[in-house]
Order: structure tokens, then sequence, then C-alpha cells
């Protein structure tokens, strides 16, 4: 009796093992996915009055601001600065939910927006994600 309860509990602790290991690779053959998709990504904003343009990458970085010829019939600088700042910050916030989508495809169910997430928006660092990634499978694998 005893060697089958035991040969049940290696059976089911085999199955989770293949399980959890499963979502790992998972995990690690999306990365050259997401790395190249991270590279692509661009987002455009638009002022609202369409006289500023800005267009950033997946961690913020400003690729392009184009400035429309009507912007110089205001000769206001701060109010063109404003409108500048405004529409690149825009594309931030836009950039960073592209991204946060992106990761999210790849990471496991309930790793949330993390530490190793947010790290990973931050820095670029996949070392950051995958961490993440370890912690959440190693958690699921322990409550099994």
């Amino acid at each position: 009796m005893s060697e089958r309860v035991d040969r049940d509990a290696n059976r089911e602790l085999r199955a989770r093992f293949d399980d959890v290991y499963g979502q790992y690779q998972q995990i690690r053959s999306g990365l050259d996915t997401l790395r190249a998709r991270l590279a692509q990504l661009r987002v455009t904003r638009r002022s609202p009055d369409g006289h500023v343009t800005a267009t950033v990458g997946a961690q913020g970085q400003v690729i392009e601001v184009v400035l429309a010829p009507a912007i110089y019939r205001d000769r206001d600088a701060e109010a063109l600065s404003r409108k500048v700042t405004e529409t690149v910050h825009a594309a931030v916030a836009a950039a960073t939910q592209a991204t946060q989508d992106l990761v999210a495809e790849i990471m496991p169910a309930g790793s949330g927006s993390g530490s190793g997430s947010a790290e990973f928006l931050r820095t670029g660092d996949f070392g950051a994600l995958l961490g993440r990634a370890d912690a959440v499978l190693g958690r699921r694998e322990g409550s099994a």
C-alpha cells in the first residue's frame, strides 16, 4: 500500500514538474520573438492640434519629434515646450502599455506586473524578466 501511495505521489510530482518545465521552456523560447518585437516597436502620438508628433521606442526612448510648419505661426516658446513635452509623455505612456502587453504574452498567468516586469521595462534586462518567471513558476511548483 505504501509503495502505491509513493508511486502515485511520484507520478503527480513528475506531472507537475513536466507542466512547470513546459511553461518555463515556453517563456524561454518566447524571448527571441519578444526581443524582435520590442526592437521594432514604435509608438507615435500627435498633439491635439496636430502640430507636434512624437515617436518613441519600447523603453520610451525618443526616436523622432516632428513639428508641423504651422507651429511657427505662434511664437510662444513656453506653449511649444509644453506641447512637445505632453506629446512625448503621451507617446511614452502608450509605449509602456504596448511593451507591458507584449511581455504579458510570454509571462505565465498570475505573474502580474511584478518587479521583474517593471525592471525589464525600465532597463530592457531580460534577466529580470526571467527571474520573475522563475519566481512565479517556483511558487506554483511549491504550492502543488
